[in-house]
């Protein structure tokens, strides 16, 4: 979940996909076919990025909400054409399940509330898109998964950049061996956090700092473009405690992944600048991409040493990174397949980010369990 105030500067992010080709998301959908979104959460992100995309979705719609606050449910129903009977509290949420309009519940919520609001959907007969990071802690993604399998409904999780097409071209030279064989990874992902108040610093909400939410990024495009899955790694915390902003959460972790095959990732994430970058170097050329993980604005270019070649990647499997995330989620309840960013994938970066900040509280490398 990506706050507004920095919608220009991080619009990005497992390794489900690094399993797949990019082709296998095109499936053959009854074009005329739209599956029903319940949004839960109309903040930033919920509202000001995820609704107004169903005006680019082939097999998605919008045909409920989900708010504490009724009279901003009403404005948005008006604008959206959403029925007032499709109008839901955090209160009366499980009624969804009487409700044969809404298939799918995208939750947009603070990181804290994803598990249960997850899980209620699955009670309800739901299928879940969740936003990243999938839940405050790896038990949490645990009970999420069970919940869902048990209930027999899809969860995918909102890593939006596995639809974007700069993210998808240099992943497909990368794994295409066009840069010769990989080296070395390098992103980092961060911007400057200048709301004290905000959810995303307080630690109970959060789960933690800018490793959770936007040093993500940075480690979920080490896993999908190098296709490996890390077997160690070591982290650093740089924090100013005096700061108001980080009384609870990390401002700034580097950390290093080391893989299989001998890469070595070396990624940053912070709270007090501005960055969002990808680097990934083989022994015949490298990729860089600055921004990488935009919303839009997204650059890329190859080269020997440097910047030699700007490229412009084909197009994504959707409209825009949302609306091809909207309608694979649909498309996989449709067509009965696994998304190719489904909770475990949520699992996987959870576990390796426990292990980051392990790493940097004990200041040693620690060992991932495979």
């Amino acid at each position: 979940m990506i706050d507004r105030n920095r919608r220009g500067l991080v619009l990005a992010a497992g390794g489900v996909l690094a399993a797949g080709a990019v082709g296998d998301m095109a499936w053959a959908a009854p074009p005329d076919r739209k599956l029903g979104y319940a949004i839960v959460g109309l903040g930033s992100y919920g509202l000001g990025i995820i609704a107004p995309q169903f005006k680019n979705c082939k097999n998605s719609k919008l045909v409920a909400l989900v708010s504490g606050d009724a009279a901003k449910a009403k404005r948005v129903a008006q604008e959206y054409g959403v029925p007032e009977k499709n109008l839901y509290n955090y209160q009366n949420y499980d009624e969804i399940r009487n409700n044969p309009d809404i298939d799918i519940v995208y939750v947009c919520l603070p990181v804290s509330m994803h598990a249960e609001y997850t899980i209620r959907a699955a009670k309800a007969g739901k299928h879940v898109l969740c936003e990243k990071p999938m839940a405050v802690s790896s038990a949490e993604c645990e009970s999420m998964i069970a919940a869902c399998r048990q209930a027999g409904k899809k969860l995918m999780i909102g890593y939006r950049c596995h639809f974007e097409p700069y993210n998808l071209e240099a992943r497909r030279i990368a794994r295409a061996g066009e840069i010769g064989k990989l080296r070395y990874f390098r992103s980092e992902h961060g911007f400057h956090f200048r709301d004290p108040n905000a959810w995303r610093l307080k630690k109970a909400l959060a789960g933690g700092g800018s490793m959770m939410d936007i040093g993500i990024y940075a480690l979920n495009a080490a896993r999908y473009m190098t296709g490996e899955e890390p077997t160690a790694v070591y982290a650093q915390e740089t924090t100013d405690r005096k700061d108001p902003r980080f009384r609870e959460v990390e401002d700034m972790i580097g950390f290093q992944l080391e893989f299989p095959s001998g890469v070595i990732g070396s990624c940053q994430s912070m709270y007090s600048a501005n960055q969002n970058h990808i680097l990934l170097v083989g022994d015949k050329g490298r990729v860089e991409m600055e921004p990488a993980t935009g919303y839009q604005g997204n650059r890329m270019w190859v080269g020997g040493n440097g910047r030699d070649k700007e490229v412009t990647p084909p197009p994504g499997p959707g409209a825009t990174q949302w609306a091809g995330q909207l309608d694979h989620m649909a498309q996989c309840v449709l067509q009965d397949r696994e998304p190719i960013v489904g909770g475990q994938e949520g699992l996987r970066d959870l576990r390796i980010i426990e292990a980051i900040y392990q790493s940097a509280r004990e200041q040693k490398r620690i060992v991932l369990k495979a």
